[in-house]
């Protein structure tokens, strides 16, 4: 019987320039799924698992009228658990059931209900009605039983009721199955209303006639600020889409440390990285060495008992004869971090923070 902490391992956070949500792998069919609108406006997404590995992922097929959405991962290491989906158990008014995912973007989350209407009729779809938690962030999680075997996949929750989530059924994820193995490397839509497979860009549905949106082939394009950003990103050797986690925000580890770049106040570019714990001795040391050391246009400070290495620049000196000088100002920031948390560690004894990423784990 599968349990929880090993399903986890099969349940992955969903990364894009737009914002989060959840996906989870299908040994049997060998992708993730999730829902369309978390991946929608990108071609290429990452994915992320509990250990801060991420990995980009391409969306394979993609069915608005469904709101579901594969994806491949060619590097991905196989779980060795996941949620079943071949089985035969059918959904009742008052069965447990477990939400998996990733509300607000937090750590993996789990939260329990009941099944309030196993057919709730919104529009002209059936959807497993819930009275779980499900916020934003949870969208493309799987919704299981107790066995670990898949009900159905979270799709909204209504915004003015509390205590109401919806879930696509089992049934309806099962009619995507079937078409799989029909799907090519790149990007298939499955037409809103008759759901044949559509392979080439095109403005209507060569089977049924009906309009097809022609930016569903196509990856909204970054903004001219997020673009000048993703250049200190790429000169780490790092692929910005790896980075991206949410609107104008990018968040990413080098070596240990993690780096944190955003907009704040509406005027100010801010990067920064939390690099240790404070330790219970050597404090004197440590501030010392703060308040002495030449970091240059970066800055060393204490809060909520972190050090953290930051930088804040104007968003105009993007746009000024400063912006070579600001994007390797941000590229520096990020390996100093990952030089200052081990020193830290060696010289004053103070743990790296939580949010670093351990090797050795």
């Amino acid at each position: 019987m599968n349990t929880i902490q090993n399903l986890e391992n099969s349940v992955y956070k969903i990364n894009t320039a737009f914002g989060s949500g959840t996906g989870f792998y299908s040994a049997k069919d060998n992708v993730i799924i999730t829902n369309f609108h978390v991946v929608s406006g990108s071609l290429t997404v990452s994915i992320e698992d509990g250990l801060k590995n991420r990995y980009l992922a391409k969306v394979i097929y993609a069915n608005p009228g469904k709101d579901i959405a594969f994806l491949k991962v060619e590097s991905l290491p196989i779980p060795i658990q996941t949620v079943t989906t071949n089985h035969a158990t059918t959904v009742s008014t008052r069965d447990k059931l477990l939400v998996l995912g990733f509300p607000y973007g937090m750590p993996f989350t789990v939260t329990e209900g009941t099944v309030s209407n196993p057919k709730q009729a919104i529009g002209s779809s059936d959807y497993i009605q819930t009275d779980a938690a499900i916020n934003p962030g949870n969208s493309g999680g799987p919704v299981i039983n107790e066995k670990g075997e898949l009900l159905g996949i979270v799709t909204a929750k209504f915004s003015d009721a509390d205590n109401m989530g919806f879930a696509i059924p089992i049934e309806t994820i099962r009619e995507e199955f079937d078409i799989i193995d029909q799907l090519l490397d790149e990007l298939t839509i499955g037409c809103p209303s008759c759901n044949s497979l559509i392979q080439e860009k095109t403005s209507y549905c060569p089977n049924c006639g009906n309009d097809i949106e022609e930016s569903l082939f196509q990856e909204s394009l970054p903004s001219d600020f997020s673009v000048k950003v993703e250049k200190a990103i790429q000169t780490l050797g790092i692929d910005p889409v790896l980075a991206r986690t949410g609107s104008e925000y990018w968040k990413f580890h080098l070596g240990s440390a993690e780096i944190r770049m955003f907009v704040y106040d509406n005027n100010y570019l801010f990067a920064t990285s939390p690099l240790n714990e404070l330790p219970r001795k050597n404090l004197a040391e440590i501030y010392e060495y703060i308040m002495r050391t030449d970091t240059g246009e970066h800055r060393l400070s204490i809060s909520d008992n972190q050090v953290f290495l930051s930088y804040r620049v104007h968003i105009s000196d993007l746009y000024s004869n400063y912006e070579g000088q600001v994007i390797k100002n941000l590229a520096q920031l990020a390996k100093k971090a990952d030089e200052l948390d081990n020193r830290f560690v060696g010289d004053f004894g103070a743990n790296m923070s939580k949010f670093s990423k351990q090797h050795e784990t």
